[in-house]
């Protein structure tokens, strides 16, 4: 069984940017790919972005092209989000996962993190 710890989140002005940080432990060598997904209040969890964790191809929502960057240090069994030019929208819970596929499924992942809070101000 894996283990995922976030951590990063916080308070930040619209425009901003944020580094989320995920460390995993346990099983990790099992995990073929590692995701970021979101939920805010009220609605439904979404993919943010993943990462195949062997080769480091990324993969994000078209909501954060362009702005956020998924990246991943084997050594240290951690996988970062870099979140740049942060809109309003952007504010909810983000949780890390591990899974058996680069997907936007969250039915892929297996193992959770308990989530980092993000908020933008206007």
């Amino acid at each position: 069984q894996v283990q995922l710890v976030e951590s990063g989140g916080g308070l930040v002005q619209a425009g901003g940017s944020l580094r989320l940080s995920c460390v995993a432990s346990g099983r990790v060598f099992g995990a073929y790919a590692m995701g970021w997904f979101r939920q805010a209040p009220g609605k439904e969890r979404e993919f943010v972005s993943a990462i195949r964790w062997s080769v480091g191809t990324p993969y994000y929502a078209d909501s954060v092209k362009g702005r956020f960057t998924v990246s991943r240090d084997i050594a240290k069994n951690t996988m970062f989000l870099q979140m740049n030019s942060l809109k309003v929208e952007d504010t909810a819970v983000y949780f890390c996962a591990a899974g058996s596929a680069a997907t936007s499924n969250s039915g892929n992942y297996y193992g959770w993190g308990q989530g980092t809070q993000v908020t933008v101000s206007s």
